[in-house]
């Protein structure tokens, strides 16, 4: 009999074992309250570093980043859901102190990322205080985001620039799928000041990406590079994944939630169309694992992918889980289910096996271990040779976040209600 292993778990003759019957309500609490330890264990070890928890380095031990990277929203965000399923005062009182740290963020124009910087902890605090100055602030970050904006491109420029792994090339307006994410700070603007400007560019950089970042399988093409004074498409490459061909798996769970977040903002077919045909690409590949925890790229170990010649994927060739991309995905497919009418389980059954699979002694720590993180088993960018086979703090979110959207969904109630509290829809 065939047995392999991956990711710390047992596989016998390729079939992950069945899970165990459980009370679905009990799974859930049972996890929120190991998320609710973590969170506050992770608080105590941050009063003895300075900036915001990213993921751990080789000896095991917590690695921070300053308020400038792209992740420091994803802890205070955390804390927001910790409070939200806790009620407890001690973690809201670090979730406010946590988010305000990231009050200059409203004026930072350097690269794309402000919806995970601002929407993911300001936004969640907006929600649950109705703060008038938490608003406040995500509009002007929403303002700070436009700036990136140029309408000749008709897309929010991702990063300042961007150095080809082939050698050959500096593209001086790159554009990456994880772009999308970031909409959602701009659709939230809108309701807020009722400018339709921030509507526009989010639809905008949401058409051209959809044109022009996607095969006819709705996999997804990670860098898309402009011209920045034609508009033209000068290049397709990939930063994070196998191959400029290749499907970068966090990106691709980039997409399915980016476009069922822009769906449920816009009521347009056409996004839920794509939404579910990149959700169908990565459910359906035949590289996806039992667990539905994808390796870190759909195309490793696959002929007629070639890694550009300053990638370090040249060198590692192994074939690593990135748990981070099946939290998203999850995320993404418990929102996607609620708008397919009779097709929910399609979406929802996967999600469920992946949350069973990342709630599993594979992929979850215990208290105190993992550097305090909750999911183990993530990889940032094996290309550069960065984060591979750790923790990461968005695996931390998404992972909880899925698991309040499944516990809403399992109470019958709405997952967007019309009307929240501070009026922003978002998951309760």
């Amino acid at each position: 009999m065939k047995k392999f292993l991956f990711a710390g778990l047992l596989c016998v003759g390729g079939a992950l074992a069945a899970f165990a019957p459980s009370d679905e309500g009990q799974f859930i609490s049972r996890n929120l309250d190991l998320a609710k330890a973590q969170v506050k264990l992770m608080v105590q070890a941050m009063e003895r570093k300075e900036g915001f928890p990213r993921t751990i380095n080789p000896q095991g031990e917590m690695v921070s980043t300053n308020m400038y990277d792209w992740t420091p929203g994803f802890f205070p965000g955390s804390l927001w859901y910790a409070y939200e399923f806790s009620n407890d005062t001690a973690i809201r009182s670090g979730a406010i102190r946590w988010t305000e740290r990231l009050e200059p963020l409203k004026f930072f124009t350097e690269h794309h990322d402000l919806g995970f910087m601002m929407y993911c902890s300001y936004g969640n605090a907006y929600r649950l205080t109705g703060n008038p100055k938490y608003k406040d602030d995500l509009v002007q970050a929403a303002r700070s985001l436009s700036t990136r904006f140029d309408p000749k491109v008709g897309c929010i420029k991702s990063w300042n620039n961007f150095r080809s792994w082939h050698g050959n090339k500096v593209y001086q307006y790159p554009v990456i799928i994880d772009n999308l994410m970031n909409l959602e700070l701009l659709f939230f603007a809108t309701k807020m000041t009722g400018d339709s400007s921030f509507y526009q560019t989010a639809i905008t950089h949401a058409d051209n990406t959809l044109k022009h970042q996607f095969r006819k399988d709705y996999s997804s093409y990670h860098v898309v590079c402009y011209n920045k004074e034609t508009g033209a498409v000068e290049g397709r490459e990939t930063a994070q994944g196998l191959s400029d061909n290749s499907t970068w798996a966090r990106g691709q769970a980039w997409a399915i939630y980016g476009y069922t977040m822009i769906y449920r903002e816009t009521g347009d077919v056409r996004y839920l169309k794509a939404a579910r045909g990149m959700a169908d690409f990565y459910l359906q590949h035949k590289n996806l694992p039992a667990d539905k925890v994808p390796y870190w790229d759909f195309n490793i170990g696959q002929t007629g992918y070639q890694p550009g010649v300053n990638s370090y994927a040249l060198k590692d060739t192994r074939h690593y889980r990135d748990a981070s991309a099946a939290a998203i995905t999850a995320a993404a497919l418990i929102e996607l289910s609620t708008y397919v009418g009779k097709a929910e389980k399609r979406y929802r059954e996967p999600a469920i096996t992946m949350l069973k699979s990342l709630a599993s002694p594979a992929y979850r720590s215990e208290p105190g271990t993992n550097g305090d993180f909750l999911i183990k088993h993530c990889v940032g960018s094996i290309p550069h040779q960065t984060e591979i086979d750790v923790p990461l703090v968005y695996a931390d979110y998404y992972f909880i976040e899925a698991l309040q959207r499944y516990k809403t969904l399992l109470k019958g109630e709405k997952l967007f209600p019309a009307e929240t509290k501070g009026g922003v829809a978002h998951v309760r």
